[in-house]
């Protein structure tokens, strides 16, 4: 639920977040020339101002805009102010229909989620009934009184009228800000009760040894950590030797060296005896962790091999793809305690695998396992296990606060050296000349040597008809430019992509691999291999390279039909370039029309390499999803009210408070009122979001 203060739409200023009440005065829908759906364009007039003036509003694919308003009625609409040939509008906004102009009264309208049937008045109507007849009493108190004095909120009471039937914009807000403190209080109150009490709990102390495996492979690395590494590796070594279980969160930059900062805390718990899993969420990028970390250890990882170091272990993969005698050999060398390092998918967590001393386990984009996964893994340990969780996206601090508020946080934002810049340019396929440029790049990539990426939203597209058009055309030369564009299909594929590239006379004789997650894992694994050692200069694939792929050579990616990317995603996907000290390029294709709210998206990540900045934009863009809970994005949200970042200053003071009532000589059971409602607020949802670390 909103305020809404009305603006007249004769007032109304580009860029402002606005709320007006206005009747429909006509619509019209036309088809997108560039793309499959629809516009749908509305036409309204001030029903409450004096000017009588008129606006245009636009929805993409308005299906139920189109449902919902018809000439005559009246809505109140919320959104941003653009312009678009000249005219002012308010693109695909929120609205609100009402009974007629006159439920828009001077006093600020609380706007909730109608429908045609149960319009915003009925709501109101019957909410305020609801108030008024439960009285002060409905509404108990449990924030203590001292809590409210120092944050200046209302009463809960107070809160609940003010909020369904405020006198002012400022009295509405307040009632809000109420209501926003009250759930990152609870939030933050039940997070710290979780970290208490795994602070509790007993660990195996894993110090390493001072001649170790771990001392070894540091004086063998040819390069200098950065700070960033520096720093997260102390911090994890710390929690290795307190008394109870490490649950930190490694998060940084794309290419940042993560897996080195985890492979230094696994060899410190293998030289203390004990074994280390490392779950990846794919077989790639199981692969790419094994690769890496064999390749990383060298003679130190081949343990039981003729000539291995006295001090090696040994480094396994286990997937579900793996033969019968590959699997025999891995499980029991870890239920023997033989293997110190074991890599792998999902498969870890099959009742058949078991360790002989789990004492740290690595989860890596840890927003890929649910719960029950990561606790499967950790239920392995005869002792519960030292717990790291890394995550290539970076978070911003008022995310981390809310959502990982029971774990540590290591931050590396710096880059190893090495790293060369990459720049990032949006290409509109609707120029034909665009088209043909697209494809002279890949040529004159190859042509130098060096590799390219060509990452395609889907596999395959079913809905396609097989005679539809291609999204571009077949006749392609390097020197000229292609025929007039077709009318582009739903998106490309990789598949579609293949059959174009290697139609194309510029490419003859180059070698192109395909790479998706539909492919047996050894055709997988050898289309990587091919273009990781050079065989292949040009992979098309889904984003199954989004994390942990690492071709040195490579330094071109074309992301086709970018929109369908998230912001994070598509940072994550040029990480993929530019990492041999080539400067790399990322071009994001797309057919959109410029006016089309995605590509807002699109130039956001163009314009910066930051991804803690992007991370903020596609918070926004998102509007946070069910932060607490399984939707990844959309305005469904377990948090009622609470918004991360529109609230990260009161999440900040609400953590402070939780913090000085847990941490006091009575703790949160000196507080009944306040502890019952943690309790009844932390349900089974939430309780289970919580055990996630």
């Amino acid at each position: 639920m909103e305020i809404g203060e009305l603006t007249d739409i004769s007032e109304l200023t580009v860029g402002e977040e606005v709320t007006i009440v206005a009747e429909v005065e006509s619509l019209s829908q036309r088809r997108m020339q560039s793309r499959a759906g629809f516009l749908l364009q509305v036409v309204v007039r001030d029903a409450s101002g004096p000017s009588q003036s008129t606006l245009r509003m636009t929805f993409f694919n308005g299906y139920e805009a189109k449902r919902d308003l018809h000439a005559g009625a009246t809505a109140m609409f919320s959104g941003k102010v653009t312009t678009y040939q000249d005219q002012l509008e308010l693109t695909h906004p929120e609205y609100s229909l009402l009974d007629n102009a006159d439920d828009a009264d001077p006093r600020p309208i609380p706007i909730y989620p109608a429908t045609a049937k149960f319009p915003n008045k009925k709501i109101r109507d019957v909410l305020s009934l609801v108030v008024e007849g439960v009285g002060e009493s409905g509404f108990p108190e449990f924030i203590p009184e001292s809590v409210l004095k120092k944050n200046k909120l209302s009463t809960r009471a107070m809160a609940y009228r003010e909020i369904h039937g405020p006198e002012s914009v400022a009295q509405g807000y307040a009632a809000r800000k109420r209501f926003a403190f009250e759930e990152a209080f609870l939030l933050q109150l039940a997070l710290l009760q979780r970290k208490m009490h795994r602070r509790l709990q007993p660990a195996i102390l894993r110090p390493g040894r001072a001649d170790g495996l771990l001392a070894a492979f540091e004086r063998s690395l040819p390069y200098t950590l950065t700070e960033g590494q520096k720093q997260s590796g102390m911090e994890i070594a710390e929690d290795l030797v307190r008394g109870h279980p490490m649950n930190r969160l490694l998060q940084g930059e794309v290419g940042s060296g993560k897996t080195l900062v985890a492979l230094r805390a696994m060899l410190q718990v293998v030289d203390s005896g004990g074994q280390c899993a490392l779950l990846a969420p794919t077989e790639v990028l199981a692969q790419q962790h094994y690769q890496s970390i064999c390749k990383l250890l060298g003679p130190w990882g081949n343990l039981g091999e003729l000539g291995s170091d006295p001090r090696a272990t040994r480094v396994d993969l286990l997937t579900g793809s793996a033969t019968t005698g590959v699997k025999r050999r891995v499980l029991l060398g870890a239920a023997s305690g033989e293997t110190g390092i074991l890599v792998g998918t999902h498969a870890l967590l099959s009742d058949i695998v078991s360790f002989a001393d789990l004492g740290l386990v690595v989860v890596d984009e840890q927003h890929r396992f649910g719960v029950e996964q990561r606790d499967l893994l950790r239920a392995k340990a005869e002792n519960p296990p030292h717990m790291l969780v890394m995550t290539a996206t970076p978070i911003p601090r008022t995310v981390a606060m809310t959502v990982f508020g029971d774990l540590e946080v290591s931050l590396m934002k710096s880059l190893p050296p090495g790293r060369a810049p990459i720049s990032t340019h949006l290409v509109p396929l609707q120029m034909p000349l665009m088209q043909g440029r697209l494809f002279s790049r890949i040529a004159e990539e190859v042509a130098k040597g060096h590799q390219v990426y060509v990452v395609c939203p889907r596999i395959s597209e079913k809905t396609v008809e097989d005679d539809a058009p291609p999204i571009f055309n077949d006749e392609f030369e390097a020197s000229g430019s292609p025929l007039p564009a077709p009318v582009k299909p739903a998106s490309m594929t990789v598949e579609k992509m293949m059959e174009l590239l290697r139609a194309m006379p510029a490419f003859a004789g180059i070698e192109i691999r395909e790479l998706h997650g539909r492919m047996p894992s050894e055709d997988k694994a050898a289309a990587m291999s091919d273009f990781d050692s050079g065989r292949a200069q040009i992979l098309v694939s889904t984003t199954v390279i989004e994390v942990g792929v690492d071709v040195h050579n490579a330094t071109l990616m074309v992301i086709v039909d970018a929109e369908n990317f998230g912001i994070s995603q598509l940072h994550q996907l040029r990480g993929r370039i530019g990492r041999g000290g080539h400067p790399g390029t990322c071009l994001m294709s797309t057919w959109l029309d410029a006016n089309h709210p995605s590509i807002a998206r699109l130039q956001a990540v163009a314009s910066t390499t930051d991804g803690f900045a992007l991370a903020e934009s596609d918070l926004q863009e998102r509007r946070e999803g069910d932060i607490l809970g399984a939707n990844q994005s959309g305005s469904r949200s377990t948090l009622k009210v609470l918004r991360v970042i529109k609230d990260s200053k009161l999440i900040a003071r609400a953590r402070n408070q939780a913090e000085e009532i847990v941490l006091s000589s009575q703790g949160l059971a000196g507080y009944p009122l306040l502890h019952g409602a943690v309790e009844e607020w932390v349900n089974e949802d939430m309780q289970a979001f919580m055990e996630r670390g």
